[in-house]
């Protein structure tokens, strides 16, 4: 069996990295708090001229707990509202290891999300299939379970498609994407699902799931998110372009190191 993320991050921290003192310190008081945005223009070779400049807002890995505060998802929801994006993506991972005790309480902290073209969320690992999406339905979001959803935004059409982090199977990911319009978002919580968009020639995959790594060491990089394609930011197989964000919350320890948290706003151009 493959080394874990939760192994590798826990032996950082048994080995020096999140000892009381020095990094694992102030990964633990600050680093995991130092919420940032993360400003990117994306080129989506297939998207109508009209969709020019369109805006995405990307929140995803929350991972509400008795470590994630409201507070901290509150911020994160202010940030992302201040910039006015013209439709929102949830990525995923609401609560951490499924906890009932959260699902509510993470939905209501993002019930202040709005935006022209709505929010939509796909599942993470962490959410189940029914207590999750309907505490988030409740609070106005689009759940996406390995369903597609067409916007006409400026006379045009933009199909976002969301399937579950359960959801590998390429025969599925075709049958959800056939028929797709050419400007096609898949929103995958996985990175991994890289490969399956490319082989079907969707343009743009949007990911979490990483956490950016968590601890981002000097010359060694992220450790602890090495089988994926990317930690965070860009990654490119053929035609596909994947964005990954490095999400707000953190598992296993709650330690950031040289990773901090972010939400996203992409901005669309055509090529």
């Amino acid at each position: 069996m493959g080394v874990t993320r939760r192994a590798v991050l826990k032996t950082l921290l048994a080995t020096g990295v999140g000892t009381v003192s020095g990094s694992g310190a102030y990964g633990y008081m600050y680093g995991r708090h130092e919420l940032s945005i993360t400003r990117e223009t994306v080129v989506v070779p297939t998207l109508p001229p009209a969709l020019a400049g369109l805006r995405i807002g990307l929140v995803t890995d929350i991972h509400r707990s008795r470590l994630v505060a409201h507070e901290d998802v509150a911020r994160a929801t202010a940030l992302i509202m201040s910039e006015h994006p013209d439709l929102i993506v949830l990525g995923g991972d609401y609560v951490t290891w499924g906890d009932r005790k959260y699902v509510v309480p993470a939905a209501e902290a993002l019930a202040s999300l709005s935006a022209p073209h709505g929010v939509h969320a796909i599942l993470g690992n962490h959410d189940d299939d029914h207590d999750m999406p309907l505490a988030l339905a409740k609070n106005g979001v689009h759940v996406l379970k390995d369903a597609r959803t067409r916007l006409t935004i400026r006379h045009e059409a933009l199909d976002l498609a969301g399937i579950r982090f359960w959801t590998r199977r390429p025969a599925d990911i075709a049958a959800l994407v056939r028929g797709a319009a050419p400007a096609t978002i898949l929103l995958a919580h996985d990175p991994r699902r890289l490969m399956e968009a490319a082989a079907l020639d969707v343009p743009l995959v949007l990911s979490g799931h990483t956490h950016g790594g968590q601890v981002v060491l000097p010359l060694v990089g992220a450790v602890a998110a090495q089988k994926f394609p990317v930690a965070s930011g860009f990654a490119r197989r053929d035609k596909t372009t994947m964005f990954v964000s490095r999400g707000i919350g953190t598992i296993y320890v709650p330690v950031r190191i040289n990773c901090p948290p972010e939400v996203a706003i992409l901005t669309l151009q055509p090529a």
